[in-house]
């Protein structure tokens, strides 16, 4: 792994959570950074101490494959997406169960909170988007135009919309507030990750193996990143948006210069295919989950 890139980003010791029984194929910070929260592909969640490294939980429940893992942005519960058509809603204090949403119709790929937590968005490969109220745990909208499976979805920081990437090669922008959307177009691939910056840029990965940039309001494109092999399977913006980090589906992470466009760094210390990247709330630390 190299270690500096002269100036600003720093790239320092290595530390592994390797008690999974499956490939890691989500994972996500705590609002406070002290939390990680991992879904695996052996059925379970696991909840680790960020900076010790010790397991806090491995949580059962779910009769497939974890697919995806979410905390809310006010810290008291995590959603866990899976194969078995489910999501479940846990209490962080607890770490226990309050309650299983129940919908889709195949194997649900993504999980997101809006930002004032009250909301839930799910997709899947039943090519649908729900939202969901999180108190009641009911439906409150179906959002459908996708043509293939939704297999990501993140809230824009004004929670007024929604951003979905499918397998169709599309983004949509969903207007939560009249449920109206909008199509972003260009990869000419399966999109397979979209991520908000906290200013309301989005970035998009493909399997056409690209990572675009955009504002998506006025569906303009402002940044395509090329450097990966292999498809991209996940993003992440550093808090400051100075960074972009990108985990394709090889051994290793790259590391982005937002304005410049330039891949700045790749981090190779991932010991088998990387499926997901995320950054601590105050950008200072970086995990990648691996497929070993």
């Amino acid at each position: 792994m190299n270690t500096r890139v002269p100036g600003t980003l720093v790239v320092g010791r290595v530390k592994y959570f390797g008690r999974h029984h499956g490939e890691v194929n989500s994972s996500a910070f705590s609002p406070t950074g002290q939390t990680l929260l991992t879904a695996s592909e052996d059925g379970c969640v696991y909840g680790w101490e960020t900076q010790s490294g010790q397991l806090l939980w491995k949580l059962s429940g779910h009769t497939g494959p974890v697919k995806f893992c979410r905390f809310s942005p006010d810290g008291s519960l995590f959603a866990s997406a899976s194969r078995d058509c489910t999501i479940r809603l846990w209490d962080v204090a607890s770490a226990k169960c309050l309650q299983v949403l129940k919908g889709h119709q195949r194997s649900v790929e993504t999980v997101s909170f809006s930002p004032d937590s009250r909301q839930l968005a799910s997709g899947g490969w039943d090519k649908r988007v729900m939202l969901w109220e999180v108190q009641s745990g009911q439906t409150s909208h179906l959002l459908l135009g996708h043509q293939d499976c939704v297999q990501s979805s993140d809230f824009s920081p004004s929670s007024n919309c929604l951003a979905t990437g499918s397998w169709d090669s599309s983004v949509r922008i969903w207007d939560l507030r009249s449920t109206s959307h909008h199509k972003l177009e260009g990869h000419s691939g399966n999109t397979s990750c979209v991520c908000y910056s906290a200013s309301g840029l989005l970035a998009s990965g493909s399997w056409d193996k690209t990572i675009r940039i955009w504002k998506p309001q006025l569906a303009s494109l402002l940044l395509q990143l090329k450097g990966h092999v292999t498809w991209v399977k996940s993003l992440a913006f550093s808090p400051d948006e100075a960074w972009l980090v990108s985990a394709g589906y090889s051994r290793m992470v790259q590391v982005w210069d937002c304005k410049a466009g330039k891949c700045m760094e790749i981090l190779q210390g991932v010991l088998d295919v990387a499926h997901t990247c995320t950054f601590t709330p105050d950008g200072k630390l970086l995990v990648s989950g691996a497929a070993d």
